[in-house]
């Protein structure tokens, strides 16, 4: 069978000069004798991957001096749990988003006193929330934002104004575009969109906010703990991070953050403006509120929509099935998906366009 495009939202497709190389040395890395799966993190080989990952992801995200980068596990669900255990002292603002800013919300609300700075469930998560729409408390710990929402397919086009570190998910917009790392306290990102497979997070905090966390956090959730170990305080995800350090390699290849995001611009541009002009086929989220990975879209009917999906998997276009909570259509057109992925795509739906309409 030959490669089909992966649409999926997550676990999502990898370069594909990242997992030939990681083919290549499946069975001896660099002249070691063994596959990074099997070599003990403790070993200087592995401290050199490890070591290249995240000075490559410092280098090309330009992470300030005053922030640790963290590898843990647990995926961004975990975070949802850590961020207050170890921020949260009086009160934290959240805006809700979409789906899993939503949960993170409900988590939060486990361990303090959380405000809800805003919400779109009024409109269906089809907008993000202006700067003038937010409630925000003086003097609270943080502010939590879900940068890109994978499910609704809108992001935040705007760093939100506020007095309080900005702590921002970023599980599926990270490494797409430049950030400018310094206007947040903390990022967090499960990996399996852009960076590498599932069961890496990625954690940026600025160093003032590692601080005494909530005196019954476990050991494992303490950023302080893993900061001091420099991400071994216990086995971390030894492979995943190995791909990230494949994937920045490519990354770095391609020109960096400013070329990734003109491609990604390019292919979403190709799929927004044959969606803006089909009398078919009907963006979802809001103009102003668009994202570039994740973009959703309906037919005039669930039949319909169901047909597509179908029909698409038949040609080789894989997971454009919407999220089950929402229906529809989604692609996820992350940095690994090529444009030509994208173009063939609106091709084959200007074709059932025609044959359907």
């Amino acid at each position: 069978m030959s490669r089909i495009y992966n649409f999926s939202a997550g676990p999502s497709m990898l370069p594909m000069e990242v997992l030939n190389r990681a083919a290549a040395e499946m069975t001896d890395y660099e002249g070691s004798g063994m596959s990074v799966m099997e070599m003990s993190h403790r070993s200087k080989v592995y401290q050199s991957i490890i070591d290249d990952a995240e000075a490559r992801l410092r280098r090309i995200m330009g992470i300030p001096e005053n922030y640790d980068v963290l590898f843990l596990q647990g995926g961004a669900s975990l975070q949802f749990a850590m961020v207050p255990m170890n921020l949260l002292k009086t009160s934290a603002d959240y805006v809700v988003s979409g789906e899993f800013s939503g949960k993170a919300y409900k988590e939060a609300c486990k361990y303090g006193s959380i405000c809800l700075a805003a919400t779109g469930e009024a409109n269906h998560f089809t907008k993000i929330p202006a700067q003038s729409e937010l409630s925000l408390t003086p003097g609270a710990d943080y502010l939590h934002i879900c940068q890109n929402n994978t499910i609704y397919g809108t992001t935040w086009h705007y760093i939100p104004e506020t007095a309080s570190p900005i702590v921002a998910d970023m599980s599926s917009c990270i490494l797409s575009e430049p950030v400018d790392v310094s206007r947040y306290g903390l990022i967090y990102a499960g990996a399996q969109k852009n960076m590498a497979p599932a069961g890496l997070t990625v954690v940026i905090i600025r160093h003032d906010l590692i601080s005494e966390p909530m005196s019954f956090t476990p050991t494992m959730m303490t950023y302080a703990v893993h900061a001091k170990a420099k991400s071994m305080y216990n086995t971390p995800p030894c492979y995943q991070i190995y791909i990230l350090k494949l994937v920045l390699e490519w990354l770095e290849n391609l020109g960096g953050l400013t070329a990734m995001q003109k491609l990604n611009r390019e292919k979403a541009a190709l799929l927004y403006d044959y969606l803006d002009g089909s009398s078919f086929f009907r963006p979802i989220a809001d103009p102003d509120s668009r994202s570039m990975m994740n973009v959703t879209f309906q037919s005039p009917s669930a039949e319909l929509d169901d047909a597509f999906v179908k029909a698409a998997a038949a040609a080789g276009f894989s997971n454009l099935k919407g999220h089950r909570l929402v229906g529809h259509m989604r692609a996820s057109i992350y940095n690994a998906m090529p444009r030509e992925g994208v173009e063939k795509l609106v091709a084959f739906m200007r074709d059932f366009e025609k044959a359907n309409a």
